[in-house]
């Protein structure tokens, strides 16, 4: 095992995990609601396809720090997991970006105008259905898993190996989830992006 890499403070990561998830959750939903009109002379979608290259990183980092932990070589499993954290503020500031420069894209509204007709639902399918479906999931998983992620890595980091295992085992699945189904909702809503 690693020795840890931080004091133990239990309070004090409750209070800063706790803060700073509801300054992110608070964040994220009422920039979501705001949408800037600034010209920045490129497609801001960029934003949406860094995002899905993002937790599709993720994804595969998660699995490769499972495979290192099996294997017992746990500071591998820390420097990628540490990765997967770094990544996953990049992955927040470009979300909170695309969000702010390019608004919401509907699902079927093929003309953009911002509205779908019923014609553009019919024409969407039974596939606008499994899109909300996996939106959805996805939507309630981001908005609970990053405390879950936090107290994981305290746990680890404060070399309470015990706590950390019982916890990943219900953070690494739903994080894996998360970077899974955000570049299948980037491919699914990404053609009607405006």
């Amino acid at each position: 095992m690693l020795e840890p890499s931080l004091p133990k403070n239990d309070k004090q990561a409750r209070w800063l995990i706790g803060i700073f998830s509801v300054v992110v959750f608070t964040a994220v939903v009422a920039l979501g609601k705001i949408k800037l009109n600034i010209d920045l002379n490129f497609d801001v979608h960029i934003f949406a396809k860094i995002n899905a290259f993002i937790n599709a990183v993720i994804a595969v980092l998660l699995v490769a720090a499972l495979i290192a932990v099996k294997q017992k070589k746990y500071a591998q499993h820390k420097r990628i997991m540490m990765a997967a954290l770094l990544l996953s503020v990049a992955f927040l500031v470009s979300y909170i970006l695309h969000h702010l420069l390019a608004g919401e894209a509907k699902f079927g509204d093929t003309d953009h105008n911002g509205i779908v007709s019923e014609a553009e639902k019919l024409a969407a399918g039974s596939i606008r259905i499994v899109y909300f479906l996996i939106l959805i999931t996805h939507i309630f998983l981001a908005a609970i898993i990053l405390p879950f992620i936090l107290f994981t890595a305290y746990r680890g980091l404060t070399g309470e190996y015990a706590q950390h295992r019982k916890i990943a085992k219900i953070t690494w699945p739903l994080w894996f989830y998360v970077a899974v189904t955000g570049p299948v909702v980037y491919l699914m809503i990404s053609p009607y992006y405006s």
